[in-house]
């Protein structure tokens, strides 16, 4: 969709701190039932695997403390014990995801001090490459100092040969399907001739 090596563009701060406030909403506002939202976001962004299970464990959680509450009368302790673990819960996933979504935002490339440079422009689309009829104009030699050059290896490894490119499977499917068409009009124009 941006095209070949570029990347997507990046949210505005703004952005970043309504989607921020909303997922940490989630959790809490409604009162624990959704507390696996912040969790999933949380897992997604680091990708660990106890990030994954704190969220999977938290959905049967909230749905144990709901029925629980559903099923025994009002005046029961275990339904005030269960609305205060489904209320933990919501508040404790809300809290999780803020601090991990603050972390993620805040890191620094691993590398500090190298930029990437981008490919120099071609043209539109793929780099294109060197015309062997391309007019070269005869540029004189910029005198250099001697540098001073490694011993050379007694056996030289040459350098791999390019990897050759398959024809793409589109062509051959089109060259195919049109092969198919062919074959059918000309029985097709066949059996007409034997009809008349």
């Amino acid at each position: 969709m941006y095209g070949h090596g570029a990347a997507p563009p990046s949210r505005s701060s703004g952005t970043v701190i309504f989607l921020r406030v909303l997922v940490a909403a989630a959790g809490f506002l409604t009162c624990g039932m959704l507390s696996c939202l912040p969790l999933f976001r949380v897992a997604v962004l680091r990708g660990k695997w106890y990030d994954w299970a704190l969220a999977w464990v938290s959905i049967p959680l909230a749905i144990g403390g709901l029925m629980v509450i559903g099923a025994l009368p009002e005046s029961d302790p275990r339904t005030d014990l269960a609305l205060t673990v489904i209320l933990l819960l919501g508040a404790f996933s809300s809290v999780h995801f803020l601090i991990a979504d603050i972390q993620h935002h805040r890191e620094q490339p691993p590398f500090p001090g190298y930029i990437p440079q981008p490919p120099p422009r071609t043209g539109y689309g793929y780099p294109q490459a060197a015309s062997p009829y391309a007019v070269t104009h005869p540029q004189t030699p910029i005198p250099q100092r001697p540098v001073q050059q490694a011993p050379v290896p007694q056996n030289p490894v040459p350098p791999p040969a390019p990897p050759q490119r398959p024809a793409p499977a589109r062509i051959d499917q089109v060259r195919a399907e049109l092969d198919e068409l062919s074959d059918y009009l000309r029985k097709r124009e066949g059996n007409e001739g034997d009809g008349r």
